[in-house]
């Protein structure tokens, strides 16, 4: 299935403008992607997803190769802008504190348990998908997308929509912690 699958009324010009600058956002792509500290494959699918957002009217651009490398920089902008304001977890201090005894480990294994059952009613392939990053083998997002047959650069908006449904469905489930401090 390729780009032009999922837009069947866009025009024959389209499509010929979409074949002829395949190798060109490939090219830029691969040449920006490094500096930006980005998968190429993730950049190009960026390129092609800018180019479907615009009207229908609007497609193909006017000076479709100037528009291809101008958004194919703009994206490693973006993606160097993005990696800069991400820190790695340095690992020092722990997720969650640690509080042992029975009544934690029983009150764990309860809310595993409540997880677990909420991820099993997630709609579509959000259960399979939440699954496979929750692994004890931490897995990277190339492995997962494989195992599950998707793009890389899908899964973080995949996972995000699952975030959501599971937040929304444990919401209804588990009771809001009482506001401390003054009350108004």
């Amino acid at each position: 299935m390729t780009l032009l699958d999922h837009e069947p009324d866009r025009s024959a010009a389209t499509a010929r403008t979409v074949r002829a600058l395949q190798p060109l956002v490939r090219a830029e792509a691969r040449a920006e992607a490094p500096a930006a500290g980005l998968d190429p494959a993730d950049l190009e699918q960026t390129v092609w997803l800018r180019l479907l957002e615009r009207p229908t009217g609007a497609v193909p651009p006017g000076d479709p190769a100037r528009w291809v490398r101008d958004t194919v920089r703009a994206e490693a902008r973006r993606g160097r802008r993005t990696v800069r304001r991400e820190r790695p977890y340095a690992g020092t201090e722990p997720a969650a504190p640690l509080v042992t005894g029975p009544e934690r480990a029983a009150l764990g294994a309860a809310e595993g348990r409540a997880l677990r059952a909420a991820m099993a009613r997630l709609p579509g392939r959000c259960g399979r998908l939440l699954e496979a990053m929750l692994s004890p083998a931490d897995p990277t997002y190339r492995e997962i997308a494989g195992e599950l047959g998707i793009s890389q650069g899908s899964l973080g908006p995949i996972r995000s929509r699952c975030l959501g449904c599971l937040r929304r469905m444990l919401a209804a489930e588990v009771a809001v912690p009482e506001l401390r401090g003054r009350g108004r």
